[in-house]
């Protein structure tokens, strides 16, 4: 059912560009001059959209047209290390949102001074995990600490993981006795607990040692089920680095989410750039990059990774 709905959806979005592309030709067809700057920015933004949607069929692994979930953690750098998993988080929403995909917030551990401890997030949308899966790894940022009394530069780091969201027939199969699943109150900034109901879930897989949290959902069964589906991602991606260890043929890295596969820098004093050392691809308008300009880049390093 759901490949049926994003073939649909699919469809109906090609058919919509194709009509933009014969509204402009009508308009040229009427040779106003007064249009001309106006239909010069539709052509191409067309052009822009079509390039896009032709990467798009390009993307041809086995969940890179499904749903994603991503989890950032805080590493070293202390409340600017916090601070900084919190301008990711906003930038990786800004992406989703510039793309009409739909972000959900599904668990998240504020700081103690400011900024995230860690978040998990669910991304759903036509090809979400084609892309995202680029940006798994560490992401390092270098900047004047707003923090640091004395204005210092600091490096801070945060984490990314990112797992396909399992469609039907992928089920990975958890049984009971494996799992401990204990309950608590969810907490707010600080540690606040917000809510008297203990509805937020705690999942333990105790076979690989796997610890799964979520407390965003209103109920307890919300929070449980989407415990469950993010586990589920996990253990599937568990199996998968199994079997690339076993191939011995396979081409190209395989980059881990661990705190020594550094991807990007974010470089905010005392120049401003943003340089991805997979593929050397960098920009210097940092400020768009964080406000979500990022398909340059991962189209960028996809490209690099089919090329291998």
């Amino acid at each position: 059912m759901r490949e049926l709905t994003e073939l649909r959806a699919l469809v109906e979005s090609w058919q919509a560009l194709a009509q933009r592309g014969r509204d402009a030709a009508e308009l040229i067809e009427l040779d106003d001059e007064s249009m001309a700057a106006e239909l010069a920015t539709e052509i191409e933004a067309i052009q822009r959209e079509l390039d896009r949607r032709e990467f798009d069929l390009m993307l041809s692994g086995p969940h890179d047209r499904g749903n994603a979930l991503i989890a950032l953690h805080a590493g070293a750098g202390g409340v600017d290390a916090a601070d900084w998993t919190a301008m990711l988080l906003r930038m990786y929403l800004r992406w989703a949102e510039d793309r009409d995909y739909k972000a959900e917030i599904v668990d998240q551990v504020e700081g103690d001074e400011a900024g995230i401890k860690n978040v998990t997030v669910s991304i759903s949308g036509l090809n979400a995990y084609g892309y995202l899966r680029s940006e798994r790894g560490v992401h390092r940022l270098v900047r004047l600490s707003p923090f640091d009394a004395a204005h210092r530069r600091h490096t801070s780091f945060s984490l990314m993981e990112v797992w396909p969201e399992l469609g039907e027939g992928e089920e990975i199969d958890i049984k009971p006795q494996d799992i401990k699943i204990d309950t608590y109150k969810s907490a707010g900034a600080g540690g606040q607990n917000v809510q008297k109901n203990e509805t937020a879930i705690r999942i333990t897989h105790l076979p690989t040692g796997i610890v799964v949290t979520c407390q965003n959902e209103r109920s307890q069964t919300q929070n449980r089920e989407m415990a469950l589906k993010i586990l589920r991602a996990k253990l599937y991606e568990l199996e998968e680095e199994k079997r690339h260890k076993e191939l011995s043929n396979l081409k190209g890295e395989h980059v881990k989410a661990e705190w020594g596969s550094q991807i990007r820098s974010y470089v905010l004093h005392p120049y401003q750039l943003v340089k991805d050392h997979r593929t050397e691809y960098e920009s210097g308008n940092t400020q768009a990059v964080l406000d979500g300009k990022l398909d340059d880049f991962m189209e960028t390093y996809l490209r690099h990774r089919m090329g291998e």
